[in-house]
C-alpha cells in the first residue's frame, strides 16, 4: 500500500511517500481502508518533534512512521474478538494511539471507531473526532452572559469552539492571525483579536478562556480572567504547559480563578454528540482545503504555518 512516512523528526520535506506492506489487524483491531484523514496541530508537532512532549514513545526517532489520527473510511477486515464492525462498514474515529491515517490502509482499535453518519461525507466525518471533542469539552460552561475567549480560534478546534460557545449564548472573542479575522467573524465571533498586534491577556476580563496554543505566563492568563473565571489550555509550548501544571492551580486559587490544562476525554461517546449536531445542522463543518495523499507534506505545512481556516483534509484516493 501507499503511505506517507517519516523516519526522522523534521520539516515537511522529511516526509516520503513509500510502498509499504499492508498491515493485518490483531485481536480487537480493525483494518480500515482510509478515505479521508483530517489534520490536527498535533500532526505538525509530531512531525517536527517539537514541543518535546510530541516525542513521547520515540525520543530520538518517531514512534509511528505514519502520522494521521482522525480517520474515516471503510472496514476492510477485522481481527479476533471484534463484534461491532464487519467488512464494508463505514467508520470514523480518533486513532491517536496508533495513527497511520496518511496511508491507504490503517489499523485502529475497535473501541476508537464509530459508524459514520450517512449524512456526512468521509471528509466531513474525519474533521470531528479530535477537534470537535476538544471544542466541546473546552467550551463547557459557556452560557448566556458569559464572556468566552478562544485563542487559536481560526483553526480546526477553534472553528467548532466559536460555534459551540455562541450556541450556548456566550459573548465570544476569537484570537488568531490577521488573515483569519473575517473567518472568525463569519463563525459568529462577537469580537476578534490579531495576536500579532494586540495582547489578549490585557483585554477582557473573561469568564472562560480556551487556549489552543498556550505560550504565555500563568500570571498573564490570570490577569485576563474575571473573578471565578476558568482558563484551560490544550497544546502549546512545553514551558507554558509546565507553568500551568505547576503553579497555575495555586495562582488561580489565591485569586478565585481556575487555571489548568484541559484533560480531553476521547472516544466515540465524546465525539458522536458533536457529529449529531453537525448532522442536524446545529454545527457547521468548515473544510479549508483538501489535499491528495501525495500532497500530505504541503497539507501539513498549510496547517503548521497557521494558514488553515478551519480544517484541512487529506484524501487517500
Amino acid at each position: 500500500m501507499k503511505a506517507v512516512v517519516h523516519h526522522r523528526y523534521g520539516p515537511p520535506e522529511a516526509l516520503r511517500v513509500e510502498n509499504v506492506e499492508t498491515p493485518a489487524p490483531a485481536d480487537g483491531q480493525v483494518l480500515v481502508r482510509v478515505e479521508a484523514t483530517s489534520l490536527n496541530l498535533s500532526d505538525w508537532e509530531t512531525m517536527r518533534g517539537t514541543p518535546l512532549y510530541s516525542r513521547i514513545g520515540g525520543l530520538r526517532t518517531p514512534a509511528r512512521p505514519t502520522l494521521g489520527s482522525d480517520i474515516a473510511g471503510v472496514v476492510e477486515a477485522v481481527g479476533g474478538g471484534v463484534t461491532r464492525f464487519r467488512p464494508g462498514d463505514e467508520v470514523y474515529g480518533d486513532n491517536l494511539g496508533l495513527k497511520g491515517g496518511f496511508a491507504e490502509f490503517a489499523i485502529a482499535p475497535e473501541k476508537v471507531l464509530a459508524v459514520k453518519p450517512a449524512e456526512l461525507s468521509f471528509a466531513e466525518a474525519s474533521t470531528i473526532p479530535q477537534a470537535g471533542v476538544i471544542a466541546l469539552q473546552g467550551t463547557a460552561g459557556s452560557a448566556d452572559g458569559k464572556r468566552v475567549l478562544i485563542n487559536g480560534a481560526g483553526g480546526g478546534s477553534g472553528a467548532f469552539a466559536i460555534q459551540l460557545a455562541k450556541r450556548a449564548g456566550a459573548h465570544v472573542t476569537g484570537v488568531d492571525n490577521e488573515r483569519k479575522l473575517d473567518f472568525m467573524r463569519s463563525l459568529g465571533a462577537d469580537a476578534v483579536i490579531d495576536y500579532r498586534t494586540e495582547d489578549f491577556t490585557r483585554s477582557g476580563p473573561y469568564d472562560l478562556i480556551l487556549d489552543l496554543v498556550a505560550h504565555r505566563s500563568v500570571f498573564a492568563y490570570r490577569r485576563a480572567l474575571a473573578p471565578g473565571g476558568r482558563y484551560r489550555c490544550v497544546g502549546g509550548d512545553v514551558s507554558a504547559l509546565l507553568r500551568v501544571l505547576t503553579i497555575g492551580g495555586l495562582a488561580g486559587l489565591v485569586t478565585g480563578r481556575r487555571i489548568g490544562v484541559l484533560a480531553v476525554k476521547e472516544g466515540p461517546a465524546h465525539f458522536e454528540p458533536v457529529a449529531a449536531m453537525c448532522v442536524k445542522g446545529e454545527l457547521a463543518i468548515h473544510i479549508d482545503r483538501t489535499f491528495t495523499l501525495d500532497e500530505t507534506p504541503a497539507a501539513l505545512a498549510h496547517v503548521g504555518e497557521g494558514r488553515a481556516l478551519g480544517k484541512v483534509v487529506v484524501t487517500a484516493r
